[in-house]
């Protein structure tokens, strides 16, 4: 799980990254708290510009910069070809004026007038610890609070709680500094709205495609009530293996309603054929029951135990879960949800004849 916090001022954000911490760690779900960067510890050495001083000696503050620059690091002030090759010939100071620190304030800038200033007579070298690391977001300044979450525990219920017991702090956030979720669960977030902006066309496709081939509003319905079947088995099967309800198990639950919608459209299909070829509706309904029984069932457990390699996948673990629940219940469930439903739907009675039709 992760929280990240931006604003302008390190100090700040480093201060309320501190206080979402403690937060953090007062949930008993979580363990390893840590950040993504952590406190200045590189040592650094910065000149301070007393502008007055420079002024008077007519000595900017770019050419400073510039002298400390040419010292320190040196640049290019032509090339040299060796055959193939081209060499930068760098300018810069000797080494032992460059590597001790002690040395700095002894360098001598050139002035307009000729003369060699001291950079002491110019202002002063200031010690002390930097950031190595920045990482910014937004352009601001952005530390993420970071921990693992418990054996047992879903990291998704872990951060909506954490992100309860933020609301108090987040109101005492100073103006331009916020603290929002990252991690798994924001990821999982901008995937599921994806998944819901196209789905407007794929109910457009399905039912579309269910009507060229049933041919029938009542008979397309009666199919697409028994996709939800699955969800019965998709929650006793995300529950039984302690599986969260995801991006990818919202994918397999996607793909269960198609292999159950087939299973429907098979046996719909094959009771019309029944009824068209001279048998009775009662007839038809429980003989294409029986004969549609055993592909059915085989097909729907060649495609679970074809998922059994996946279960112990963190990524697609709780999606095969899903699809092996969902397909399982849904599988058995249709075989007496629909042909009930069929007879219910259209009044089919016991004793009716072949050809009769009850309006």
């Amino acid at each position: 799980m992760q929280f990240r916090v931006s604003g302008p001022e390190i100090a700040t954000v480093r201060r309320w990254a501190d206080q979402v911490a403690e937060v953090v760690r007062s949930n008993p779900d979580t363990t390893n708290v840590q950040f993504d960067w952590d406190e200045p510890a590189e040592r650094s050495v910065r000149f301070e510009i007393d502008q007055s001083k420079a002024r008077r000696l007519n000595i900017s503050s770019q050419e400073i910069a510039n002298f400390l620059d040419m010292s320190l690091t040196g640049y290019s002030i032509t090339k040299f070809r060796e055959r193939d090759k081209l060499i930068s010939v760098d300018l810069r100071a000797p080494e032992h004026d460059r590597v001790d620190p002690s040395q700095l304030e002894r360098l001598a800038i050139p002035s307009p007038t000729g003369t060699a200033v001291p950079l002491a007579a110019l202002g002063r070298f200031v010690y002390g610890l930097e950031y190595g690391v920045i990482w910014e977001r937004d352009r601001q300044p952005t530390i993420t609070v970071q921990a693992d979450v418990q054996h047992g525990a879903q990291g998704i219920d872990v951060t909506n709680r954490v992100e309860a017991a933020l609301a108090s702090l987040r109101k005492q956030l100073p103006v331009g500094y916020r603290v929002e979720i990252g991690g798994s669960v924001e990821e999982n977030g901008k995937a599921q709205a994806s998944i819901n902006v196209q789905m407007p066309l794929l109910l457009v496709a399905v039912l579309v495609l269910l009507m060229v081939q049933l041919q029938s509003f009542s008979r397309v319905l009666m199919v697409v009530l028994t996709a939800p079947l699955g969800l019965i088995g998709v929650v006793i099967a995300l529950l039984a293996f302690h599986m969260p309800f995801g991006f990818v198990a919202l994918l397999g639950t996607i793909a269960m309603f198609g292999i159950i919608m087939r299973n429907s459209v098979i046996l719909v299909d094959q009771i019309e054929q029944d009824i068209l070829a001279g048998h009775s509706r009662f007839e038809a309904i429980i003989g294409a029951t029986v004969r549609r029984f055993r592909p059915i069932t085989l097909t729907a457990a060649a495609a679970v135990l074809a998922l059994i390699p996946l279960l112990r996948s963190n990524f697609f673990g709780p999606m095969a879960t899903a699809l092996m629940g969902g397909i399982t219940v849904a599988t058995v469930l249709t075989l007496v949800y629909l042909p009930a439903l069929y007879a219910l739907w259209f009044r089919v009675r016991r004793d009716e004849k072949p050809g009769e039709v009850v309006t």
